[in-house]
């Protein structure tokens, strides 16, 4: 195993190959990934923490088998968020049974970026506040929603945002503009505090 120092100033792509000569490595990379990838799952999924743990362990597990086949022509936090992305879509079509209800709790970072809304339009104040920006999300399509928090709250480039859902960069675009409007439009309809 390779000391924590060690793994620090590692990349991610540096640490494939060590994952794959001795598995115990594989626990660096999920302590990299854990916290980002549960706001990712709880962003664009809005279920409660409990199924966000069990998405994010099939993630891993999922990540792990597939190592051997991760491209190294693409970003590794594309692959695993694509890996993620999956997963989401996987569990939504096993749950879609159940009532869904979107949970922001445990996610700080959302309060922290309130601002993002001022980012795609100068009509929206950064001050909207979290629970606004949360209720605005549960209600919108999720095509839009998750570009949305992919661009903005997971700062993920074009290009990342692009391999992760396996659509061109211009689709892309078009779906982070429609977003943005349509965003901007149920904030409006709500009378949400700007």
């Amino acid at each position: 195993m390779i000391s924590g120092e060690k793994f620090e100033n590692k990349t991610d792509e540096e640490l494939v190959p060590l994952i794959l000569r001795n598995q115990d490595n594989f626990l660096y990379l999920m302590k990299r990934y854990e916290e980002r990838l549960m706001r990712y799952i709880g962003r664009i999924s809005g279920l409660g923490k409990e199924d966000t743990e069990d998405i994010l362990q099939d993630v891993f597990i999922k990540v792990y088998q597939n190592l051997n086949d991760f491209d190294t022509s693409l970003k590794f936090s594309s692959w695993i968020y694509r890996i993620t992305h999956n997963e989401v879509i996987s569990n939504y079509r096993k749950l879609k049974s159940r009532p869904a209800t979107v949970s922001f709790d445990d996610d700080p970072a959302l309060a922290n970026k309130a601002s993002f809304v001022a980012d795609f339009t100068k009509d929206i104040d950064r001050k909207m506040s979290a629970e606004s920006i949360k209720k605005v999300l549960a209600k919108m399509d999720a095509k839009y929603k998750e570009v949305l928090v992919l661009r903005f709250l997971e700062e993920k480039d074009y290009t990342e945002i692009s391999d992760i859902l396996r659509k061109p960069v211009g689709t892309i675009g078009a779906l982070i503009n429609r977003g943005k409007k349509q965003f901007k439009k149920i904030a409006e309809r709500e009378k949400l505090a700007f």
